[in-house]
């Protein structure tokens, strides 16, 4: 793991508003660490399909391949990642599928207010539609113009730069739309439903009323 530095931010939140250095709470890290739960899942090509379903438009179910998948257009984006455990590297360019680019050839229904993001072993990630629509945020392949490795979340994680990284799985499956929320796999185990780490959103405790699913 690397040491932490001294660096200021070009961090932006969801409408393009300049940020302070760094959000409260966090440190520079040079070096980028691993950071995960479970194995590292063994990539199997002729296996793998991307697959957009629940309340779709039309209501049907959308799949890729990883050949398909991968052939959408590709964009960069340079941003930070902010990780809850209190390190943020700044300034890396993603490469990827932005997930605007998935609304459109898969458009959600009217009335979805939210995505869960699934990704290997069942994990799986909740966002506000408004977050996942984010102009920079991505469906990543690459970090930097290379292929990300098997432990950073290869063939395909989620880069949603403006909220903590948990938000954005590794070895990203599919998207569901939901036309409520609901929580995933840290939300139900004490992480906090939005994760704004502007706002320092780490633990479920500190949500205010409207920032969770409605019981």
């Amino acid at each position: 793991m690397g040491q932490p530095a001294e660096r200021e931010s070009g961090e932006r939140d969801s409408q393009g508003v300049a940020q302070p250095e760094l959000p409260p709470g966090q440190r520079l890290q040079r070096g980028w660490p691993v950071t995960h739960y479970g194995p590292v899942p063994k990539f199997r090509p002729e296996r793998w399909e991307f697959r957009v379903f629940g309340a779709t438009a039309g209501g049907e179910k959308h799949c890729w391949n990883h050949d398909e998948f991968t052939a959408l257009p590709y964009t960069t984006v340079v941003a930070d990642l902010h990780c809850v455990t209190k390190f943020s590297m700044l300034g890396a360019e993603w490469g990827g599928i932005p997930a605007r680019t998935i609304l459109d050839i898969a458009p959600p229904a009217p009335e979805v207010t939210h995505v869960m993001v699934w990704a290997e072993y069942g994990f799986s990630s909740n966002l506000r539609l408004t977050d996942f629509a984010a102009d920079r945020t991505l469906f990543a392949t690459h970090k930097d113009g290379e292929l990300l490795t098997a432990e950073h979340g290869f063939p395909l994680r989620l880069i949603v730069p403006h909220l903590y990284a948990w938000k954005g799985p590794k070895w990203v499956r599919g998207v569901e739309y939901m036309t409520a929320d609901r929580r995933g796999f840290w939300e139900e185990r004490g992480y906090h439903n939005v994760g704004d780490p502007w706002k320092e959103q780490r633990y479920s405790y500190q949500e205010q009323p409207g920032e969770g699913p409605e019981l």
